[in-house]
């Protein structure tokens, strides 16, 4: 197929150069101009801007978004919805809190254009070795689409989850139980560190890779960190989330599900991002109060 996809960052042009070496022609946008050519050097089509991307795209046309959610997302959209007609396809394989992606079905319906949602995960990894995939939206134009979805994932590593935002929610849903295990794997890891055993945390890594119960996809990135620095002493303790944590405990809220593993780990985020926190010198505070329990104070 040919399609035009605007978002080129780490994602992004990867994305794009599996396409290619698919076997589909891509023209590209982004706002860096620099990303632009790198792609045309993968065998892209480059354009200056989106209006010329949508020019050099067939009758029917489709095109993939990957940029960050909230106002990037409704820029690209607004411009596109200027120069596409009916039945053209948008889809936004990016972050997308779910509700707004139904206002953006319903906006681009209104225009006569489809607007599907498609859930990424795969990271820097997809390139090498594809990208899961939850799409939702019209399922006519989701079928339309399809080859794009099968260059884009590995075998039975896509899935159509329903109606517009059912992609997007199916994603969240996704990051959710990723900050969980995530945050439960930093914990253990943390109790292996400060055991008074000579563990070797990288090995032990490794060893749960074979039969363990939590062997796992993360378990291995986890080994492969280690190995690199067994300390990590080249880090700071600062967690950055993407929303997806956020949407998926305010979700989980409005449907009355207790979701306590995903509302801790973001939590445990939001206090990594604190270097001197008043929460924790208060609670030192009341430990020394109620139970003269020492204090550390600064010099």
């Amino acid at each position: 197929m040919k399609i035009g996809f605007i978002g080129l960052g780490k994602m992004g042009l990867n994305m794009v150069q599996r396409l290619l070496n698919n076997g589909h022609e891509i023209v590209v946008w982004d706002l860096s101009k620099e990303a632009v050519l790198k792609a045309a050097g993968f065998g892209a089509i480059s354009s200056d801007s989106i209006e010329e991307l949508v020019s050099k795209l067939p009758a029917k046309k489709v095109i993939w978004l990957m940029v960050p959610s909230g106002k990037p997302v409704e820029m690209d959209l607004d411009a596109l919805l200027k120069v596409l007609n009916a039945n053209d396809i948008v889809i936004d394989g990016g972050n997308s809190y779910w509700k707004d992606t139904q206002i953006r079905a319903e906006r681009a319906a209104s225009k006569g254009v489809y607007y599907l949602d498609c859930g990424t995960s795969g990271g820097v990894w997809g390139l090498k070795n594809g990208y899961c995939l939850m799409y939702g939206g019209h399922k006519p134009s989701v079928e339309f689409v399809q080859p794009i979805f099968d260059s884009l994932a590995p075998q039975s590593g896509s899935v159509y989850c329903g109606e517009s935002g059912s992609g997007h929610y199916a994603k969240m849903v996704h990051n959710g139980i990723e900050y969980g295990m995530m945050q439960a794997m930093a914990e253990g890891f943390e109790l292996l560190e400060k055991s008074p055993f000579a563990i070797d945390l990288p090995k032990i890594a490794d060893a749960w890779q074979y039969g363990s119960v939590v062997r796992s996809w993360l378990l291995e990135l986890a080994a492969d960190a280690l190995k690199q620095d067994p300390k990590l002493e080249h880090l700071k303790a600062y967690v950055q989330d993407s929303g997806e944590g956020k949407w998926a405990v305010q979700t989980a809220m409005d449907l009355n599900v207790p979701a306590h593993v995903i509302t801790a780990s973001l939590f445990n985020r939001f206090q990594s991002r604190q270097d001197d926190s008043f929460a924790m010198k208060l609670l030192s505070a009341l430990r020394n109060e109620f139970g003269g329990h020492d204090v550390v104070t600064k010099k």
